[in-house]
């Protein structure tokens, strides 16, 4: 769990520093504050890179050359002190004072998971988004599935670009045995991983909409043909097209409800409660995996929800036994266990509250 944070010329954020709770923190202030730009550097502290998808440039304050991160971790061995600093000329890790592996060793030290405004893409939005939601928890449970993805990705990359060359059949078939051999040590880890966490994610889905669901994965060519085959059959069509159309490149994961598709059926608040559960489930198999608490940013998780559905998922989410920050417009909209440690932010300027 994180203790300590600072965070210096990110976004509205000239100079913050917070010491947080072990389990329940809670940060409140009005509309364009700086509540979420907080929560984006803590999760950029752990990841890299912005969950709302923005640039760099956009993250580094006006006037500033660079922003600065800093996390001081507490460890079941002890504390690890993790720090991004990035500019225009990159970005620069480092954790426990030595220079780290980019965006991976951030997520290995400080694994997190957040609920924000559009978490309801996960089940209304592409397949890409639900592919990264097994490829998270798999790359935390299963030690060799970042090699396989990337040695697949590198594999793609070179059988697409045989085909935009228009290369002979001949040399495009002679990529077909790497990248069928690594499409299939993929697809095992995603499927392994959703059998994984398949009871979370029934448990959780039922708590937060009172309702049966399923999850079944899609493996990204028909189930009646051999990926092998599918490859041959549709390699006229891939020339044409100058991408590799069959493999777990193309997975999905098909969430139903009441065994209709969710993604068509459900609200936008049951969208965003379907998600949210499906992050938590993502969350306990990791911690389950870990042996140690994740940490779990919720980005005003009461907007567009009844407080019914605000009071499931708050149970929900305090049960799990990681570490808690959340924003709210209002303290008393969220119902913690216990008390929360308390901040404020107005204009870019955070205050602990006591």
């Amino acid at each position: 769990m994180i203790r300590l944070f600072r965070a210096t010329n990110f976004r509205c954020l000239e100079y913050a520093e917070l010491e947080f709770g072990p389990r329940f923190n809670l940060i409140t202030g009005a509309n364009a504050s700086g509540k979420t730009s907080l929560l984006e550097a803590l999760a950029y502290l752990g990841r890299g890179k912005s969950f709302r998808g923005a640039s760099t440039a956009n993250l580094i304050r006006h006037g500033q050359e660079q922003f600065v991160l800093f996390g001081e971790l507490e460890r079941a061995h002890g504390k690890l002190n993790i720090g991004v600093r990035n500019s225009r000329e990159g970005l620069e890790v480092r954790v426990g004072g030595e220079a780290g592996s980019g965006a991976v060793a951030l997520a290995e030290a400080l694994p997190l998971q957040v609920i924000d405004p559009e978490v309801h893409n996960l089940i209304a939005g592409g397949p890409e988004l639900r592919r990264r939601f097994l490829d998270w928890v798999a790359f935390h449970v299963e030690h060799d599935h970042l090699m396989i993805w990337r040695r697949f990705r590198r594999a793609l990359k070179q059988r697409n670009a045989a085909l935009r060359l228009r290369s002979t059949e001949a040399a495009i078939r002679s990529w077909n045995a790497e990248f069928v051999d690594l499409a299939g040590q993929l697809d095992r880890s995603r499927r392994d991983v959703l059998a994984l966490t398949q009871r979370s994610l029934l448990d959780h889905g039922k708590a937060l909409l009172q309702t049966e669901l399923s999850f079944e994965y899609q493996q990204g060519w028909s189930r009646e043909k051999s990926l092998e085959m599918a490859l041959e059959e549709g390699l006229e069509r891939e020339l044409q097209l100058g991408a590799t159309q069959s493999g777990p490149h193309r997975a999905d994961v098909k969430v139903s409800s009441d065994e209709r598709q969710a993604r068509k059926l459900v609200s936008r608040g049951q969208q965003k409660l379907l998600a949210s559960a499906m992050i938590l489930a993502a969350t306990q198999t990791a911690q389950a995996a870990l042996e140690r608490p994740l940490l779990l940013l919720l980005d005003d998780p009461a907007a567009e929800l009844d407080s019914d559905s605000v009071t499931r998922l708050m149970s929900a989410v305090a049960a799990l036994g990681c570490q808690v920050v959340a924003t709210s417009l209002d303290p008393r909209a969220l119902a913690f266990p216990e008390k929360p440690v308390l901040f404020h932010v107005e204009q870019g300027v955070i205050t602990r509250l006591e």
